[in-house]
């Protein structure tokens, strides 16, 4: 029978190995993957590997990828090099704040040097082989580049603050001015009882001007900051913008004026820079709207650093002068859309354009400015301040208890009728020209009773300021305010002779009730717009005119303006020239049921309706008889000033609130941001 066993030689060709159960043949395997997974694993590779189209579509994918990351890297180069104000002029510790660094060049060595620390830079060492003569050749560039640099710096700012230059302030004490008072914003609080970080308005989350501006990024260009029209109104605009989820940077191109702790409080970031840095912070935004004609040169200098930069940007011009349009002419063709702010003003601008041969980009938008929710919450007007709480009828009543509060500052009476004219003191705003009709307001009232209803009585000489004085009004083309004048008139109490077209056309009857004395507020003291030799000029005309001086009161520039209104009972805008561009403190004064009288020119015509919400009178030193007699007829006739001041609000309510100005924003926003 055949031996079954194996022979040496064939067991030589195999391995034994040990029974399947025993504890040997579970160590020898314990470490070995299942012959199942590795099946699998294998077989997704080679199907991963065999569908070629995926794995080219992966790689084009990562390599438009990578393409898109290294254009968004070089268009955003620097983005965090822009710094920004905070609170107490700190960072926040929420935006991430990287160090600038320049490169310094000495010799063969680069050193980066970090320009927000101070640190040394070592020269270069003596081993450098650079020729003396390369290194002083770079040196003489580098010296010449400078100085051409500092000269273009030099050359940018005398253009921007050109037009606004001024001499150191006068001393804002009661030497001075004699009664100055002012602010009164702790007293609002206190009557008002709401606090500094209730004072912001909600968006009107319904409007198209939200859906338009809603995670967008825009760039509001400031000329400077002082409390005058222009910059209060880019604030507020910065302001509603936030409100309403767009993202809001603030160049600023002077830091003149007082409003700098004011855009701290609203939370507006403010750009550390108005070169480089802003143009860069410019390219990225999807709208940059400049606030004034001073804005020129920056836009020009932009359009160069970026040629395609005039599409993105719209203009609100908010001056109205020769000198501003021939500053700003030469980039007008260039930028996207301009922005007017009344139709005067659009018209006059259309034709220096077309005396100029400037064929602009697109037709302009009138957007007129608007009383803001503030003003409008004091004044009793429905806005988004008002609460339940707070309703239009309780702040009726609290404005009441905030005249009475002010006008006892004031040290006045109830039958005293409180003039008020608030803008930066300067020819142009009319402010000696007010006295001078003040001063014959006065004579006229202090006559016996007789002589003031029709007859004919000669008024005292005004010696303001010596003949042989050149007055900056009369540089201003304001003829004459600094000579003497003699002024015959005959004041009657009939306001169809007060009209200033001259037509005979009685509205109002006269009932003349008790006698009222009349005082002027004048402001605004400190105001880095205001021209030193214009108020030296009436500080001296009040010298000399005892009994006005007695009546003139001063107040402090300020945002908090709702406790003056409250107070007054009269406005006054009394801008020469072509007049005010638009007046948003007369809409503001209207809001608070007081009659306006202004000039018969510019967009004050467009606002006040001769006898219906105010009185008008003729620029110049023609006018200062017809506002003597205007002031006057309202001081005699408080009725008359209740039923102007009501007609007046009722026009402010339909034309003139927030909704409104932001309901013609939105024309700007679609020609502005179309694709």
């Amino acid at each position: 029978m055949e031996d079954l066993r194996l022979s040496p030689l064939r067991l030589g060709s195999f391995k034994s190995s040990p029974p399947r159960g025993s504890p040997t043949f579970r160590r020898v395997h314990s470490g070995r993957t299942p012959r199942r997974e590795v099946k699998a694993n294998g077989g997704a590779l080679q199907w991963f590997r065999s569908n070629r189209l995926l794995y080219w579509l992966l790689l084009i994918t990562l390599w438009t990828y990578l393409g898109f990351y290294v254009q968004s890297r070089w268009a955003h180069v620097d983005d965090n090099k822009v710094e920004f104000l905070r609170f107490g002029g700190k960072l926040r510790e929420d935006v991430l704040h990287v160090e600038q660094s320049k490169r310094v060049v000495d010799g063969t060595n680069v050193v980066h040097v970090d320009v927000n620390k101070k640190m040394h830079v070592a020269l270069a060492k003596k081993e450098d082989v650079t020729p003396r003569r390369s290194l002083s050749a770079r040196r003489r560039r580098r010296r010449k580049a400078g100085r051409s640099s500092r000269s273009k710096t030099q050359k940018v700012r005398k253009v921007v603050e050109d037009l606004d230059e001024q001499d150191p302030e006068l001393p804002k004490t009661n030497v001075t001015y004699g009664k100055l008072f002012g602010s009164f914003g702790s007293l609002e609080d206190k009557i008002l009882e709401w606090s500094p970080q209730k004072r912001s308005g909600t968006c009107d989350r319904k409007s198209d001007f939200k859906r338009l501006v809603w995670s967008r990024r825009f760039v509001l260009l400031f000329h400077e900051l002082s409390m005058t029209g222009a910059p209060i109104s880019m604030m507020e605009l910065a302001s509603e913008l936030m409100s309403c989820g767009a993202t809001v940077y603030a160049v600023v191109l002077s830091r003149r004026g007082g409003l700098l702790q004011e855009l701290i409080r609203r939370r507006i970031k403010v750009v550390e820079d108005k070169g480089e840095l802003s143009f860069k912070t410019a390219m990225k935004a999807d709208l940059v709207v400049a606030g004034s004609a001073v804005c020129a040169t920056w836009i020009d200098q932009y359009m160069d650093h970026f040629p395609a930069g005039g599409s993105q940007i719209a203009w609100w011009v908010m001056e109205n002068r020769r000198e501003y349009f021939d500053r700003a002419k030469p980039v007008l063709d260039r930028v996207k859309l301009l922005i007017f702010l009344s139709e005067v003003q659009s018209k006059q601008w259309l034709t220096w354009c077309e005396e100029e041969h400037i064929k602009l980009r697109s037709q302009p938008v009138i957007v007129s400015l608007s009383v803001n929710d503030e003003l409008a919450f004091v004044a009793g007007i429905s806005s988004s301040l008002n609460t339940p709480t707070l309703t239009t009828e309780m702040m009726k009543a609290k404005r009441q208890a905030l005249r009475e509060s002010v006008r006892k500052e004031f040290g006045l009476t109830d039958k005293d009728m409180l003039v008020m004219s608030l803008s930066s003191i300067n020819p142009t705003k009319g402010q000696l020209l007010l006295l001078e009709s003040a001063a014959l307001a006065l004579e006229r009232a202090n006559e016996p009773e007789q002589v003031a209803k029709g007859t004919q009585s000669k008024i005292k000489n005004l010696n303001g300021i010596k003949k042989e004085k050149i007055s900056l009004s009369v540089r201003h083309r304001l003829r004459g305010s600094a000579r003497k004048m003699k002024i015959k008139s005959r004041v009657v109490d009939n306001p169809s002779v007060l009209s200033a077209t001259g037509k005979r056309k009685l509205l109002f009857s006269a009932n003349v009730t008790q006698k009222q004395d009349l005082k002027l507020l004048l402001g605004s003291v400190g105001s880095k717009s205001n021209k030193v030799a214009y108020v030296k000029e009436m500080l001296n005309f009040l010298s000399k005119n005892g009994n006005l001086s007695n009546s003139v009161v001063w107040t402090l520039a300020t945002t908090r303006v709702a406790s003056l209104y409250s107070a007054a009972d009269v406005y006054v805008t009394n801008s020469q020239g072509i007049g005010e561009t638009f007046g948003r403190v007369t809409i503001e004064a209207m809001a608070y049921g007081l009659p306006v009288l202004g000039t018969d020119a510019g967009g004050t015509k467009e606002i006040v309706e001769h006898n219906v919400t105010g009185l008008l009178h003729p620029v110049g030193r023609l006018g200062n008889k017809v506002l003597a007699q205007n002031l006057l007829f309202l001081l005699r006739n408080p009725s008359t000033r209740l039923q102007l001041g009501s007609e007046g609000r009722k026009k402010v309510e339909k034309m003139y609130m927030k909704q409104h100005m932001y309901k013609r924003f939105v024309d700007v926003l679609v020609k502005c941001m179309r694709p």
